[in-house]
């Protein structure tokens, strides 16, 4: 019923968006003959009362995006989008938000894009792989989140692996009576296999441990032979009676096991346990010197909530005095379901109180120092109930139990392999740390993922994922752009230092010598590496401010001669109208394309594609 609600409140509108006519005529014409700088101005003009034509918004997106200008066309991009359906405007519109960072709202529009044109490659390698942008350490997704072999119609939770075994509790065995409350069958302890390959099988009931009430879950020693589960009181004969409900309730108690050879022997119920309140969800540290648990008992920060506590294990059998772990893990909610991790000290547990998603979420903190609980963030919590994470850190595996699919169930849970990069951008001459230079970060396949500026220190930090290829884009005024590569690795930390020249063209006779303009086949728009090089080109100009200069822009030889030189004309003229948008007068520039005609390498018929790249070239001539 609900789905059917939500489909009648929909009402669909149809729309065309309007094209060319008398008032973009002069604009249209500027655009036309890739005169951007004027172009723009021309559609502002026509956006001043505010109820510009849709067309206009477009075009001036367009415009600012041949221009490279990303700010000012993701402004105009965003109003385009809201009525234009063509699927190559979302493309163009995401690629401009990656170019200032806004990566998360890039992928919004990807998928957009992906929806209108499915089959499109573009399309195709967004869908298999949607969340390969890094971010930032607080935005950086830890893990990836998957089901199991192991899970069940009925509850299962509270899975932990020691060595190749997989311990659990699960309400799966139809053979038991069913529990009121779930309408399931009470909690048992599993042990299943988990082998090489990653699958689980072979899941068995520990009957040594199970009885005819709920049991589990179960936290084993390192060596095996000590395990503390939780069971009910009833295995006590402890119970209380509800005269008004004519039953008879137990509480949650621990309880310890000894094995002997195959078998579970020696249970005995801990001496923290108590008649008024629950003590569950037990979790040994690696050094089996301290148990922690979750319990409503006395000292509890909330009235009837539970708390995460803990409590030496002494060599002589005997224990401490439980203690509360205090409002650094503890609020006046529910905090439930600890672990802790092979290093004994960091320590993951449920909260309902803690800020989160909804229900409970999974929390991580250092208890070696005042560190505060962070979220472990999605895809580990949800605004369902996650809870009961546990990981093996010999095996880079981990698990979490969650009712994210209305059924609490067991998920695999596997950390993303991540490596933190600081660049620190310099002036490669001095080594003078260069503040507020604009920083950007690309995948390998040269999709900006995130652009900063650098702080006071000249530094500048990103996450990056394990064994992928980066490159890193540092520009400032004043200063030759440049990249530099981020290899492979999986080391925890690289550093990249960015040593930017100071602006010191090579100027001849006749001749302004930058690196190529190369630009991407078929293709006249200013990429970011073309930026880089004609921010000198830019420079030299404002320091000689007589100088004029004409920009010739040369094709390879494929495609028609004819089609060649209209490409090569479009390209010299993307060239003149971002060097204008940086403040050079029109007047003192201008573009001449000469298609093929003289190549830089002469190849014909067997150019690789490299030769190809370098005839695709731009070349600055001094006329005056």
């Amino acid at each position: 019923m609900k789905n059917l609600y939500i489909a009648l409140s929909f009402v669909v509108i149809s729309f065309t968006v309007s094209a060319q006519n008398k008032n973009t005529k002069t604009a249209d014409k500027l655009f036309n003959r890739y005169e951007y700088v004027d172009a723009a101005k021309e559609y502002l003009r026509l956006t001043e009362n505010g109820k510009a034509d849709p067309y206009v918004y477009k075009q001036l997106a367009d415009t600012y995006y041949n221009m490279f200008n990303s700010a000012e066309a993701v402004k105009w991009y965003s109003k385009a989008t809201e009525t234009n359906q063509d699927a190559e405007t979302y493309y163009r519109y995401a690629q401009m938000l990656k170019a200032n960072g806004k990566y998360e709202e890039a992928n919004k529009q990807m998928q957009k894009f992906a929806a209108a044109v499915p089959t499109d490659s573009r399309a195709k390698a967004f869908k298999e792989n949607p969340n390969y942008v890094p971010r930032l350490l607080d935005k950086t997704k830890l893990y990836n989140v998957n089901s199991s072999d192991i899970s069940s119609t009925k509850s299962d939770f509270g899975a932990v692996l020691y060595d190749n075994n997989l311990y659990f509790a699960s309400a799966r065995n139809v053979a038991r009576k069913n529990y009121g409350w779930t309408d399931e069958p009470f909690l048992d302890i599993y042990k299943a296999d988990y082998n090489t390959d990653g699958s689980i099988t072979n899941a068995t009931t520990v009957s040594d441990l199970n009885s005819k009430w709920h049991d589990g879950p179960v936290t084993i020693s390192t060596d095996g032979n000590t395990a503390y589960f939780a069971s009910e009181s009833y295995k006590e004969k402890i119970s209380e009676k509800d005269k008004k409900a004519n039953a008879k309730f137990s509480q949650v108690y621990l309880f310890k096991a000894v094995k002997n050879g195959d078998k579970w022997g020696e249970i005995t119920a801990l001496p923290f346990n108590g008649k008024t309140y629950s003590t569950s969800n037990p979790s040994l540290s690696r050094d089996g010197k301290t148990l922690y648990f979750s319990s409503n008992r006395p000292g509890s920060l909330g009235s009837g909530t539970t708390d995460i506590w803990k409590v030496a294990v002494n060599s002589d059998g005997t224990y401490g005095e439980p203690q509360n772990l205090g409002n650094q893990v503890n609020t006046e909610g529910n905090e439930s379901f600890p672990f802790i991790a092979d290093d004994n000290k960091t320590l993951y547990f449920a909260s309902s109180g803690k800020q989160g998603f909804g229900g409970l979420d999974v929390f991580k903190i250092d208890l070696s120092n005042n560190s505060e609980a962070s979220n472990l963030g999605n895809p580990i919590n949800t605004e369902k109930d996650d809870f009961a994470f546990t990981f093996n850190e010999s095996k880079k595996i981990g698990f979490i139990s969650s009712n994210r699919n209305g059924n609490d169930d067991i998920f695999v849970v596997s950390p993303i392999c991540g490596v933190d990069v600081e660049i620190v951008v310099t002036n490669a001459k001095t080594s003078a740390i260069l503040a507020n230079a604009s920083v950007s970060i690309l995948d390998d396949k040269k999709n900006i993922i995130s652009t900063e500026m650098s702080n006071a220190k000249g530094e500048v930090k990103y996450r990056v994922e394990c064994d992928k290829a980066y490159v890193v884009q540092a520009s400032k005024d004043g200063f030759e752009g440049n990249t530099f590569a981020i290899t492979k690795s999986k080391v925890p930390t690289a550093k990249v230092d960015a040593a930017l020249q100071p602006i010191d063209v090579i100027v001849t006779e006749n001749e302004i010598i930058l690196k190529p303009i190369y630009f991407d086949f078929n293709k006249s728009n200013i990429t970011q590496d073309g930026a880089f090089e004609l921010d000198k080109l830019v420079q030299v100009m404002k320091n000689n401010d007589k100088m004029l200069i004409v920009a010739k822009s040369h094709t390879d030889n494929r495609g028609s001669d004819e089609y060649n030189l209209l490409l090569s004309d479009r390209r010299a003229k993307s060239t003149v109208q971002y060097v204008i948008s940086k403040g050079i007068l029109a007047s003192r520039i201008s573009g001449k394309g000469m298609g093929e005609l003289e190549p830089k390498v002469d190849c014909g018929k067997d150019c690789t594609e490299e030769q190809h790249a370098q005839n695709r070239r731009s070349e600055f001539l001094i006329v005056k």
